[in-house]
Order: C-alpha cells, then sequence, then structure tokens
C-alpha cells in the first residue's frame, strides 16, 4: 500500500531524512520510534503531502506520489495529529464538514450512527454543542478520528495521538484504531501502542535503524 525508496528530505542544510526506504501492507498496524527531531513524524507528513523529498519516490498503491494524485490520497488517508484543527466553530459542524462537500453530499450519517461512534470513542453525544475551541486536544484528535471513520477511511497516519489522553480514553482509541481491516502508520512512545503494533521501526538521526516484529524481545 505504502512504499519509500531510499527517499532523503533536507531542511536550511540540515538532513531530516537520509535513503529511508520501507514497505507497509494494506492493513497493518506499525509504529515508527525514535528520539523526538529523529525524523520519524516527516515521514507521515511526506505521505500527506506537507513535504516533498528531495531525492527518492514514494509510492501508494503502487502508483509514485504526485501533485496529480495527491488529493486523492488524501481521500483514503486520515492524518491526526496532537491537537488536529477541526475546521469550524462548533463541533457539530466540524464533523459534518466533509458532508457538506460534493463527495459525501447527501451521505449524511443517522443521528444513532454517530452516538454510538463518539460513545465507542469514549465521548458523550453533547460534545456536538460545544465551541471547538472549547475541547482539549484530546477530545479534538477523537473528533477528528470519528468524521474519518463516518466517510470511510480506513488509513490513518497518527502522530504522538495518546500523549492527551486519559488510559479509558487511550483503550478506546485503540480499540478503534488497530481493528483488522485498518492500515496504521504511527509515531509513538507510548509503551501500550507498540506493543500492540505488528512491526516496529526504528528511527535515529533521519535513518531507518532496524525493524521488530510483533512478539520479538
Amino acid at each position: 500500500m505504502i512504499r519509500f525508496e531510499n527517499v532523503c528530505l533536507s531542511r536550511n542544510g540540515k538532513d531530516i531524512l537520509s535513503a529511508v526506504t520501507f514497505q507497509i501492507g494494506e492493513g497493518e498496524k506499525v509504529v515508527f520510534r525514535g528520539k523526538s527531531g529523529s525524523g520519524k513524524s516527516t515521514i507521515l507528513k511526506i505521505l500527506v503531502g506537507a513535504y516533498k523529498p528531495d531525492k527518492g519516490t514514494v509510492y501508494f498503491r503502487g502508483e509514485p506520489l504526485s501533485q496529480g494524485n495527491i488529493f486523492a490520497v488524501r481521500n483514503v488517508l486520515s492524518f491526526i495529529g496532537q491537537e488536529p484543527v477541526l475546521g469550524a466553530e462548533t463541533v457539530r459542524e466540524a464533523l459534518f464538514l466533509p458532508f457538506t462537500f460534493k463527495a459525501h453530499r447527501g451521505l449524511w450519517p443517522s443521528a444513532d450512527v454517530v452516538n454510538k461512534l463518539l460513545e465507542s470513542l469514549h465521548l458523550s453525544p453533547e460534545i456536538l454543542d460545544r465551541k471547538s475551541a472549547q475541547v482539549s486536544g484530546g477530545e479534538k484528535q477523537r473528533i477528528a478520528i470519528a468524521r474519518a471513520l463516518l466517510i470511510g477511511k480506513t488509513c490513518f497516519l497518527a502522530d504522538e495521538i495518546t500523549s492527551a489522553l486519559d488510559s479509558e480514553s487511550k483503550a478506546a482509541v485503540m480499540e478503534i484504531l488497530f481493528q483488522p481491516g485498518r492500515t496504521l502508520v504511527s509515531v509513538s512512545h507510548d509503551l501500550d501502542w507498540i506493543a500492540r503494533c505488528e512491526r516496529r521501526i526504528e528511527v535515529e538521526d533521519g535513518r531507518l535503524k532496524g525493524e521488530k516484529n510483533h512478539g520479538d524481545d
């Protein structure tokens, strides 16, 4: 599904990624781990087109990532950062924002579907009536996940999303994102999260330094 081939990126004369090569299949759960500033989050940002590699090629479902197909790729991927921008004044408006666009117009989910999804993410349906500016970073993350699920996204890029969650909310998010069939590409220092991932890729100074699979010591 996702493939990096000798991807290099530098900023202001500093190498951020150097000859990064890896492949992730549909439905895999992968975590990149390493020290802060090692380049882990940059890998996710390249996937959503925020950065363009200086060298190398990124493939998504067999096609090289380009300006011509980045919007189609973003329709499949959902990037969840530490504090997502909801893009609307209220939580309700933010959650239903995708359904105001042509691609999803007329596909509005029922109140029952929405409420059950929110509750599965440890959110009260009453949050819909709150201002976006009044919800916490952890709540914004779960709202962003709910929005992505409502429009059928199946590939999630998660950047340190458990750091602002309590134990119950973290468990709810993990239960949702680690479901079979969903592809999860993540960055995390959270030991519970790392333990659930099938593959753990070590990043050091912009280079991949090794990989462990689920069950390895």
